[in-house]
């Protein structure tokens, strides 16, 4: 008999991580979620030699573990926490505590080492210039959102608070230009080639791409149906015996998907393969939002497909 491959799942908090194993003796632990935690956890785990760390994203707190975790060669799988989660709650866990979810991730790893698609689920290894880039669209987006607030607060404020309003606006508005400038100019000095890639294709901008290489490291990695998934345009059936329900997207990287409905908007325009497919489908009697995604797919396929060739966009895409 065959022993069981050891497996680690880790609960992560903002100050501290809790750590399953299953396979082996080692009992639960807890450590800082710092570096000096970082490097005893790592210490813990080498001579173990686990085929596979699970942990959920926990905004960014997962993200220094994670690296490190990769940097000494271990295969670390970063899930979304609701699939977690619910796989949990299939084996009627309903209890929730930092080490049941530890305890939970490691049981999610041993079922996700038997399958067949495994390397989907492994977080490509991020280099700094990866981390920083994510930082910069990151921020980007959160100073549109404070834009946006500010702007809907104007709207309705009273004369004795809108002068500090609108020096607000004017300060955001300046940081949006820095952060713009600065995230061209490392896309520029890093991602050049991919970005030049991308960027051939109608309806891809410097803000679209930007996003693509920082939220998609996939990109050119996987299948078109497994980066539909991953990004969230593909359709899932709803079927039951005999009952056909409407095929609908869900899950997926949300953020991601807003900006790609965006650049597919602008290709429908500009974008002859994509604005012959939108045509195709709606002169088929798809309805329009169904037409739009569609051709969100077709865009997300044709990058992929760029990606993995290294080739700029080509009028024979047309076809894909």
């Amino acid at each position: 008999m065959s022993e069981q491959p050891v497996v680690v799942g880790i609960d992560v908090a903002k100050s501290h991580v809790d750590v399953a194993v299953l396979g082996t003796s080692a009992p639960a632990a807890r450590f800082d979620n710092d570096d000096p935690g970082h490097k005893c956890l790592i210490e813990a785990l080498t001579p173990l030699a686990p085929a596979l760390v699970v942990m959920e994203a926990t905004g960014g707190y997962e993200a220094p573990l994670a690296c490190s975790l990769q940097a000494v060669g271990l295969a670390v799988a970063v899930v979304n926490p609701r699939q977690a989660r619910d796989f949990a709650r299939s084996f009627g866990q309903l209890a929730k505590t930092d080490r049941i979810d530890a305890l939970g991730l490691a049981e999610f790893a041993a079922a996700l080492l038997g399958r067949s698609d495994l390397a989907r689920y492994l977080k490509p290894l991020a280099t700094a210039a990866q981390q920083d880039l994510v930082a910069l669209v990151n921020r980007r987006r959160q100073l549109l959102t404070m834009l946006g607030m500010e702007e809907q607060r104007l709207a309705m404020a009273r004369p004795a608070v809108r002068r500090s309003i609108q020096a607000l606006i004017k300060a955001i508005r300046k940081q949006l230009d820095d952060v713009d400038g600065a995230m061209a100019e490392h896309v520029s000095r890093h991602f050049a080639e991919l970005a030049g890639l991308l960027r051939s294709t109608s309806g891809i901008g410097p803000v679209a791409s930007a996003t693509l290489i920082a939220d998609l490291p996939e990109l050119g990695h996987l299948t078109r149906r497994q980066v539909s998934a991953l990004v969230g345009v593909a359709p899932f059936a709803c079927d039951s015996g005999s009952m056909r329900g409407r095929r609908r997207i869900r899950g997926g990287r949300f953020e991601l998907r807003r900006t790609l409905y965006m650049a597919t908007l602008a290709a429908i325009t500009f974008n002859p393969v994509i604005r012959a497919h939108y045509r195709r489908l709606v002169d088929a009697g798809k309805l329009k939002k169904v037409a739009l995604v569609a051709c969100m797919r077709k865009l997300l396929t044709i990058l992929n497909a760029m990606a993995r060739t290294h080739t700029p966009f080509q009028e024979n895409y047309r076809n894909t």
